[in-house]
């Protein structure tokens, strides 16, 4: 009797295991077959990520495009659960919703990087820019934090503690060439480079003024730039096998292609 009780108890054991382990063959299949949702703005950012679609497709993996208007919305989206992740946004944008709003959203991968460049159309060699030149920079705490780091990485000036995404012109500590720091609107500084030295241009004002990062600026952003573009997910959502899969294609060696033969240098990957 001893031994029929413990041969029925092994074999209860033995069917709770395997029970289990189909449990979460289940669950595994089910998170691998839902569809996975991704937030984007319109323009590069949408373009690219239709391309990666296209590849996950290939691969039978799912992904919906979700294309937004404006910069909030995505990641009150993402935060109420109604998409998988979103790609639109760099670091320091979204550090700042997170602070603002309390919201538990990470960056898991870069994507692209819409580098800021230094325009001239009188010096096409830093070496010769004058003392007392002009610079323009954009007047907004977020852009203009980054046009310093990109004169600091151009070698014309040195910001106190190596700079930040939130220096400003009171962070400057060494200027040898007495630049004159002028802070204009973003979108006004490609039109007004026939008014100052030099200027810092986001690239989409660039690419709206005719001028080409790859061609046209002195210096653009290298792709380290605290300001390339992330995917944000939810912080319990940072592991999971859907979003691997998605990041492997997003970052492979075809999607690398893509962005170099689509946009020809004015946007670069950053992966």
């Amino acid at each position: 009797m001893k031994k029929l009780a413990f041969l029925l108890a092994a074999i209860a054991t033995l069917a709770l295991v395997l029970v289990g382990c189909g449990s979460d063959t289940k669950e595994s299949a089910a998170e691998a077959s839902q569809e996975f949702s991704i937030g984007v703005t319109a323009g590069p950012h949408a373009e690219v990520m239709d391309f990666v679609a296209k590849e996950a497709e290939k691969q039978g993996f799912k992904i919906k495009v979700v294309e937004f208007n404006d910069y909030i919305q995505p990641n009150i989206a993402l935060e109420q659960k109604e998409l998988s992740a979103n790609s639109y946004q760099h670091q320091p944008f979204l550090d700042n919703m997170v602070q603002e709003r309390g919201l538990h959203l990470v960056s898991v991968g870069k994507t692209i990087l819409l580098p800021m460049g230094l325009y001239s159309n009188q010096y096409k060699d830093l070496g010769t820019v004058p003392n007392g030149a002009s610079v323009a920079i954009p007047n907004d705490p977020t852009n203009g934090g980054r046009a310093l780091l990109l004169l600091q990485q151009a070698g014309l000036l040195k910001l106190k503690d190596g700079g930040s995404p939130k220096s400003t012109v009171a962070d400057i500590v060494e200027n040898p060439k007495n630049l004159q720091i002028k802070e204009l609107e973003a979108a006004q500084i490609a039109r007004s480079l026939n008014d100052v030295d030099i200027a810092c241009v986001n690239t989409n004002y660039a690419l709206s003024a005719g001028l080409n990062p790859l061609k046209d600026a002195v210096v653009v952003e290298s792709k380290e730039s605290p300001y390339a573009n992330v995917v944000a997910v939810r912080e319990d959502d940072q592991n999971s096998e859907a979003l691997k899969k998605f990041l492997a294609i997003y970052q492979s060696e075809a999607t690398k292609k893509f962005i170099e033969d689509t946009f020809k240098g004015s946007i670069i990957p950053a992966f």
